[in-house]
């Protein structure tokens, strides 16, 4: 059975608060894009309560784990292993977007546009994994794989094509 997560469903367990990225995944129409745009002013408030961009990406990792966990359970609760209302994978791929860019305007929006780019299309290698490594584990995985590409294609476009960092 597939449920549409609600407040009240979200509300149930804190599993399903995180996975469903604290609401920002109850968003009608593009969760996803919802998700990835509430990881922002989060990581602008990461900084501003003074963790460096190093520190953010250290913190990646307890982040992912509890992802997994959270999508996890989320993902049995709904019915659906990988619901689109589950935004945590890409709130923690997009921190380590933005931990490894600079930060400023154009980058966070270069950042941003780039890795909804990949998580979107999920062009190969991104979508073999979706395809084969699957739960909790699976859901957080592909997103990392994309804010890795992400991030790569920032350092090539900066580095090859000129563009400001």
């Amino acid at each position: 059975m597939t449920t549409l997560p609600d407040w009240r469903f979200m509300l149930r367990h804190p599993a399903h608060v995180i996975a469903l990225g604290l609401g920002s995944g109850l968003a009608p129409k593009a969760p996803g894009t919802f998700g990835t745009l509430a990881a922002l002013p989060l990581y602008a408030l990461f900084l501003d309560i003074g963790l460096t961009p190093l520190w953010v990406a250290v913190l990646l990792l307890p982040a992912f784990v509890l992802g997994c966990w959270a999508c996890q359970r989320t993902g049995d609760a709904l019915g659906v292993p990988d619901h689109g209302a589950m935004v945590w994978d890409e709130m923690v791929a997009m921190w380590g977007v933005l931990a490894a860019l600079p930060a400023t305007p154009l980058a966070w929006l270069l950042g941003f546009g780039l890795f909804r780019l990949f998580d979107i299309v999920k062009p190969w290698p991104i979508r073999w994994l979706d395809a084969r490594v699957k739960g909790g584990f699976g859901v957080m995985l592909d997103d990392v794989l994309a804010a890795l590409m992400a991030w790569l294609t920032y350092l090539a476009l900066v580095n090859l094509a000129g563009l400001p960092g």
